[in-house]
C-alpha cells in the first residue's frame, strides 16, 4: 500500500477560504477515489494560510481489473441467417474481440448484441495525477482572482505544486500565471522561522518535515496548540480569557506556528463601555479579552487591561510583538474614548433630528420616517396585547429612541455597536432601564440561534421594527426571490415568529399584518395594493412558520402541513391568528407519533374524513344536534355514534378554550370502538345509502367527527406510519 501527497502552495489565503476548501476536499476527494474504483485507508486534508494539502494513504499500486458489458446493435441487424453482418463485425472490431465473443441478450426493447470484456486496471499514480487539476480548479469560494497572464482563478496566486507518489514526483502541470507550474518535491517552511525551502524525500514525511520547518499543517493540531498557548498566556497575565468559537476558528486559519502573546492597553481605557473594548479586540484585532472572572458565569465580570493575541512571528520577539499590538489597540481605543466623550455631552433624544438626514430606503424615506412608522406599529401591538398605560409609555419611548444611536460618532465609526451604544447613551441620559434595554434588545435575534429579547417592552419594539420593514419592503414589490434577499426579510420574519414563541405572546399576527398593510397603503397609495400585499405577507410568514417548525423544532413535515395547512386556507389563517397554538399542536402531534398513539388516532379520524368530503357539512360544525336527525337512524350503531359525539362536544370546546389537546385526544380515542362498530361491526351501516336523507344524515355524523379532529389538525395532510 502506498501514500500520495498533493500540496498547493499559495500566497496568504483568506481564513474563510481555507476552511471552505478543506471542507470541499474532505467531501469530494473520497468521492473521486470511489468513482475510480480506488480503495484507501485514510484521506487527510490539511491547510494553512499558505497551503492546501491532502495525503491519501493505503492506496493500491493500480486499479483492479473490472468486467464491463457493452451493448451493441440489435440482434436482427447483427446476424442474418445465423451469419454476422457488417454491423456485428464492426462492433466486434471496435471492442477488440472476435466476433464469436458476441452474445445475444433479451432487453425490454428487444434482442441486442452484447460483449463482455475485461478492462485492465490503470496504474494508480496515473489516475491520481489526472485528478489533481480538477481537485484544484473545482474549489469554490468568493472573490477569486487571476494573476500574470494566466486564466486560472484562485483566491490568491499559486506559487508551488507538490505531487508525490511515495518517493516519486508525479508529472502534473498547472496553467498558472505567465507560465505553467510544474510539480516537484519542494515546499516552503515558515516564512520567518524557516525561510529555506523544504525538500521532501517521501510523501509520508510531509507532516513531520513541515513541523520541523515550524509549520503545523493540521488545523486540529493548530487549534489544540492555540488553546494551550492561550492557557499559558492566562497563567502569565491572570484572569480568565474569553475565547469565542468563531474567532478561534478564524485564528486557526490565520497562522502556521501559533504563539501566544500577552499585551496591555492601559487601565485608563477601562472607563469605556466594555462592549467597545471587546468589539475592538475581537472584531478588529482578533485579540482574546481577559476578565477578572469567567464571563460565561459572571456576565458583569470586569475586564482586565490585558489581551492575548496569537502571533505567527518569532517567539523570541514576544515583547516586541506585544508592544506593537498594544500600540495598535490603544490607538483604536483612544478614538473610541473621544467618540464616547463627545456623544455623552448631549442626551440621546438630541440625536433624533439627525435621523432625517439618513436614508432608510429611497422610496420609503429617512430613518426618521421609519421610526415614525415603527412607533405606530408598536402602538398597535400594545393595544392588542393589552399593555398597561405605564408599559405603553415605555414602549412608545423605546420605539422613539431605538435608532437614535445610528447618528452618534461611536456607531458611525463602529457600526457593530448599534443598539449597544443606544442602551449605554440612554442610561447616561437617565432614561428608564426598560427603555435602555429595549434599545439594545430590539435588534435581537440577529441570526439563527441568537438570543431573543427578554422582556415585553423589548419584544414589542423588536416586533414593530421587523414588521415595519417587512410590510414596507414588500409594499414596494421587493420580494425575496430564490437566494436573493438583500433586505434580510426571511431573517426578519423568522425573528418575528421566534420572538412571539419565545415571549409566549398571545398576538394575532394576521390581524396586525392587516392593520399595518392598510396604514402603509394609505401612506404610499402608488405602491402595491392592500389585498395582494397582505396575501404575499401571509404566505411569506406561513412559509417561515413551516421552516421553523421543521428545522428548529424538529417536527415532521406532514405534521407541519397538518397544523399550518397544505392548501387549506383556514388552517393558515388560524396559524397566524395564534402562533403559540400552532407550535403547541405541532409539538403535541410529534409527541403522539413518538409515543405510538398517533396511528390509532389517525384511523379514528381519517376514515371519517375521507367519506365526509362527499358531504357538504360546514367545517366548523361541532354540535350534532342541528345537523343530525335521529329519526333517520336505522341501526343502533348510529344512535351510539350520535350519543358519543354529544359527549365529545364539551371536551372539544374545553380543548379549544384552554389549548388542552391531550384531553381532546383522549376523548377521540375513546370513540374508536364506536366508530369501528359503525363501519365494520355486525350492525354496521352503508354510509352511501340510496336514500338521500339517510345518506346525508350519516355523512353529517362523519363530518362532525372530522370537524372535532380538525380542532387538532388536518388529518388528511398527515401520512400514516
Amino acid at each position: 500500500m502506498a501514500t500520495f501527497l498533493l500540496e498547493v502552495g499559495t500566497e496568504e489565503l483568506p481564513a474563510s477560504f481555507v476552511a471552505e476548501a478543506l471542507g470541499q476536499w474532505h467531501d469530494r476527494i473520497p468521492q473521486s477515489l470511489q468513482a475510480q474504483g480506488l480503495p484507501w485507508e485514510a484521506v487527510q486534508v490539511w491547510g494553512t494560510p499558505r497551503r492546501l494539502a491532502v495525503m491519501i494513504s493505503g492506496l493500491p499500486d493500480r486499479q483492479a481489473d473490472r468486467r464491463e458489458e457493452v451493448k451493441g446493435p440489435p440482434a436482427q441487424a447483427a446476424f442474418k441467417d445465423g451469419q454476422p453482418t457488417p454491423a456485428a463485425l464492426g462492433f466486434a472490431r471496435k471492442q477488440g474481440v472476435p466476433v464469436e465473443a458476441l452474445q445475444v441478450q433479451a432487453t425490454p426493447k428487444g434482442d441486442f448484441v452484447f460483449v463482455e470484456k475485461t478492462i485492465p486496471g490503470q496504474p494508480t499514480p496515473d489516475l491520481l495525477a489526472a485528478l489533481v487539476n480538477p481537485w484544484i480548479t473545482g474549489l469554490e469560494g468568493k472573490r477569486f482572482m487571476r494573476w500574470g497572464m494566466g486564466d486560472l482563478r484562485f483566491p490568491r496566486p499559486i506559487r508551488s505544486l507538490v505531487v508525490m507518489w511515495e518517493d516519486q514526483v508525479l508529472p502534473v502541470t498547472l496553467a498558472t500565471g505567465d507560465q505553467p507550474l510544474v510539480s516537484d518535491r519542494v515546499t516552503s517552511g515558515h516564512r520567518v522561522l524557516h525561510p529555506q525551502p523544504v525538500v521532501l524525500t517521501q510523501a509520508s514525511d510531509y507532516q513531520t518535515a513541515l513541523r520541523e520547518a515550524f509549520v503545523v499543517v493540521d488545523p486540529q493540531e493548530r487549534e489544540a496548540r492555540i488553546r494551550q498557548e492561550i492557557h499559558q498566556g492566562v497563567t502569565q497575565a491572570g484572569g480568565v480569557a474569553l475565547v469565542p468559537e468563531e474567532l478561534l476558528h478564524e485564528v486557526v486559519h490565520l497562522l502556521e506556528w501559533p504563539t501566544a502573546v500577552v499585551g496591555d492597553f492601559g487601565a485608563e481605557f477601562l472607563q469605556l463601555p466594555p462592549e467597545v473594548i471587546t468589539m475592538v479586540m475581537i472584531s478588529h484585532q482578533r485579540y482574546f479579552p481577559l476578565y477578572q472572572q469567567d464571563p460565561a458565569t459572571h456576565p458583569a465580570a470586569p475586564l482586565l487591561p490585558h489581551f492575548i493575541t496569537l502571533s505567527n512571528g518569532d517567539p523570541q520577539k514576544r515583547d516586541l510583538i506585544a508592544a506593537g499590538n498594544g500600540r495598535v489597540i490603544q490607538a483604536r481605543l483612544a478614538d473610541g474614548q473621544f467618540f464616547y466623550g463627545t456623544d455623552c455631552r448631549k442626551p440621546l433624544e438630541d440625536f433624533l433630528p439627525a435621523l432625517a438626514t439618513v436614508t432608510f430606503q429611497e422610496k420609503l424615506g429617512s430613518v426618521a420616517d421609519k421610526v415614525a412608522r415603527l412607533c405606530k406599529v408598536a402602538e398597535l401591538l400594545t393595544e392588542q396585547l393589552q399593555f398597561s398605560p405605564e408599559d405603553r409609555a415605555l414602549v412608545a419611548r423605546s420605539a422613539q429612541l431605538c435608532k437614535a444611536d445610528l447618528v452618534s460618532q461611536m456607531v458611525y465609526e463602529f457600526p457593530e455597536l448599534q443598539g449597544i451604544m443606544g442602551r449605554t447613551y440612554a442610561q447616561v441620559s437617565g432614561e428608564p432601564g426598560a427603555v435602555a434595554t429595549a434599545i439594545e434588545e430590539h435588534y435581537w435575534p440577529k441570526g439563527a440561534g441568537d438570543r431573543l429579547p427578554q422582556n415585553p417592552i423589548s419584544q414589542v419594539v423588536a416586533l414593530a421594527d421587523r414588521l415595519d420593514t417587512l410590510v414596507s419592503i414588500f409594499g414596494l414589490g421587493l420580494l425575496p426571490t430564490g437566494s436573493s434577499d438583500p433586505f434580510a426579510l426571511r431573517r426578519a420574519a423568522q425573528g418575528v415568529v421566534n420572538i412571539i414563541w419565545g415571549g409566549q405572546l398571545t398576538l394575532d399576527l394576521g390581524q396586525i399584518l392587516s392593520q399595518i398593510t392598510r396604514n402603509f397603503c394609505q401612506t404610499f397609495p402608488d405602491q402595491m395594493g392592500a389585498e395582494p400585499l397582505e396575501n404575499h405577507l401571509r404566505e411569506f410568514f406561513l412559509q417561515r412558520v413551516r421552516t421553523l417548525l421543521q428545522e428548529e423544532k424538529a417536527i415532521d413535515y406532514d405534521l407541519v402541513h397538518g397544523v399550518v395547512g397544505d392548501g387549506d386556507a383556514s388552517y393558515g389563517q388560524r396559524a397566524l391568528g395564534n402562533l403559540l397554538d400552532v407550535a403547541d399542536r405541532a409539538q403535541f402531534l410529534q409527541n403522539l407519533r413518538q409515543e405510538g398513539r398517533l396511528g390509532t388516532l389517525y384511523e379514528v379520524i381519517n376514515r371519517a374524513t375521507r367519506l365526509a368530503a362527499q358531504g357538504d357539512l360546514p367545517l366548523d360544525a361541532l354540535d350534532p344536534q342541528p345537523w343530525v336527525n335521529p329519526s333517520h337512524f336505522q341501526q343502533p350503531t348510529e344512535h351510539a355514534f350520535y350519543e358519543a359525539l354529544g359527549h365529545l362536544l364539551p371536551q372539544t370546546q374545553a380543548a379549544q378554550r384552554d389549548r388542552d389537546y391531550p384531553r381532546l385526544v383522549t376523548a377521540l380515542l375513546d370513540l374508536a370502538p364506536t366508530v369501528s362498530a359503525f363501519f365494520d361491526g355486525d350492525q354496521s351501516v352503508l354510509v352511501m345509502d340510496p336514500d338521500p336523507a339517510i345518506r346525508q344524515n350519516r355523512l353529517n355524523l362523519l363530518g362532525i367527527l372530522r370537524n372535532h379532529g380538525r380542532v387538532l389538525a388536518d388529518f388528511g395532510a398527515i401520512v400514516k406510519q
